[in-house]
């Protein structure tokens, strides 16, 4: 049954179409090896295995009887907590919103029932996703499957680890500020993060509302290949885009950045690829407006300076976050995750001012058309962070350091969210230790068919998916700590 859990999704479909195996005999193979995995990785936090069993017979039956009529019909899949599944819970990783029952689908969803999906379960995301490690006080913290001390990345963190160690034919995750790129670079997985407004956010939790941040928010598939992630994009897209040959595009890798570190080995995949695709491939210059990216995605991400965040904490005011964060640090325990709270008090210290604000509007809609025309015909390769999953709490203490460092280490992952552009994660090696390394291919709306031919193309040439198989036996590492 373990090749069960190296097939992509689409594969699997065809196997259920064709009774090669029926939807019953897999979810209860992906459901016995969550089970085996789970306490070890802690990635998913609400199963629904029962339903889902349920499920994948009624699939079964109506398969037979010629009415399955879904390109995911009778695929085990699963899900970020973050996505109103009805019946399920949708917490935000707060105690409070620990009996809060979801009414009704996200639309993403609806659709993806529509086409016979089987929703195995819900996985971890940090304290309203509201941050780049996958940790929070009431379901604790989710590992790295390639080591357990190291991070799993967020806030799509659960679906990371779970899909790197094979625990469902494909996830779904979210991502506003590399919640999908940070997970499956880490976790060595596929992962594409939507463009401006091309999938429906109805139904994520926390609601995107302010204009620019919907912009920036994208949902879309953490995978086995790059031909599901296409498939999900298909199916959640409000637009599906046009034809478009990938010869008629040209792949740039720009040189790193003097402001914006890279490990070394992460510069040699950057070179590799440049050399591997030659002549179609450039070492050109940095795109438009590159150096600005970061210090506009934070002014879009604190522009009310948390206060729609405190008031879904249940606080009383920035008074009661303070307490909290110091509760955190002083008793080792408090209702609220640390990180979330420092993030909020950071997020209200930094937000920018009434004339920051006029100014960056002005400044995305300029350099908007900049890197639309920059991205024309062109496909840019670039790193997700300047190395491997690191120890868990590392990239924390990078990206909400008082001393603004996300300025240095996240301008990569910005960039795609800030201008609202596509993005395709594609695992492409390894570091020295076999911790996997993946680089971002990325390119302007309606061009996402030659992203995904050119995602295809890497992903033959180098690493791909290579599924975790370090707890297929009984024995295995033992959980990390936290």
């Amino acid at each position: 049954m373990r090749e069960l859990f190296d097939m992509d999704a689409s594969t699997l479909a065809e196997k259920i179409r064709s009774g090669e195996i029926t939807s019953a005999e897999a979810v209860d193979g992906y459901i016995r090896h969550i089970e085996r995995v789970n306490p070890r990785i802690r990635a998913m936090i609400e199963p629904r295995f029962d339903e889902a069993r349920r499920e994948a017979e009624e699939r079964d039956r109506l398969l037979k009887e010629g009415r399955a009529k879904g390109r995911l019909w009778g695929v085990p899949i699963s899900m970020k907590e973050a996505f109103f599944v009805k019946g399920m819970h949708t917490t935000g990783g707060l105690p409070r919103r620990r009996e809060e029952v979801d009414r009704e689908d996200a639309e993403i969803v609806r659709r993806l029932k529509e086409e016979g999906a089987v929703i195995l379960g819900k996985t971890n995301t940090p304290a309203l996703c509201y941050c780049q490690e996958t940790e929070n006080t009431l379901f604790g913290r989710t590992n790295n499957p390639w080591d357990l001390s190291r991070t799993a990345g967020g806030s799509s963190g659960g679906e990371g680890a779970l899909m790197a160690v094979g625990g469902a034919a494909v996830g779904i995750g979210s991502d506003i500020g590399g919640s999908i790129r940070f997970p499956a670079h880490f976790n060595g997985v596929i992962g594409f993060k939507s463009g401006n407004r091309r999938v429906s956010p109805a139904g994520a939790f926390p609601e995107v509302k302010e204009p620019h941040q919907v912009s920036m928010f994208g949902i879309g598939a953490l995978a086995k290949s790059v031909r599901d992630a296409e498939l999900i994009n298909e199916i959640l897209a409000i637009q599906k885009p046009p034809p478009a040959d990938a010869d008629a595009f040209q792949l740039v890798v720009p040189p790193p950045h003097p402001d914006a570190p890279v490990g070394e080995e992460t510069v040699e995949y950057l070179d590799a690829v440049r050399r591997e695709f030659t002549p179609r491939s450039s070492h050109a210059e940095y795109p438009p407006r590159f150096e600005r990216a970061a210090q506009m995605w934070q002014w879009i991400m604190s522009h009310d300076g948390g206060e729609e965040l405190v008031r879904l904490c249940g606080e009383k005011g920035f008074s009661g976050i303070f307490l909290e964060y110091v509760k955190a640090r002083l008793k080792g325990r408090a209702d609220l995750h640390p990180y979330l709270t420092w993030a909020l008090l950071g997020t209200r210290l930094f937000r920018p001012s009434g004339k920051e604000w006029v100014r960056m509007s002005e400044e995305l809609r300029e350099g908007g058309r900049e890197v639309e025309a920059f991205l024309r015909n062109r496909v840019l390769v670039f790193p997700v962070y300047h190395c491997a999953a690191p120890e868990h709490g590392k990239v924390y203490a990078e990206l909400f350091s008082i001393r603004k460092t996300f300025l240095r280490y996240l301008p990569y992952v910005a960039y795609a969210n800030t201008f609202g552009l596509s993005s395709l994660t594609i695992p492409v090696g390894t570091d020295r230790s076999g911790l996997p390394i993946g680089l971002q291919l990325i390119t302007a709306v309606g061009q996402e068919t030659a992203l995904f031919q050119w995602g295809r193309r890497v992903e033959a040439a180098f690493r791909g998916y290579v599924r975790c198989r370090k707890y297929d036996d009984e024995g295995g590492d033992e959980p990390g700590e936290g």
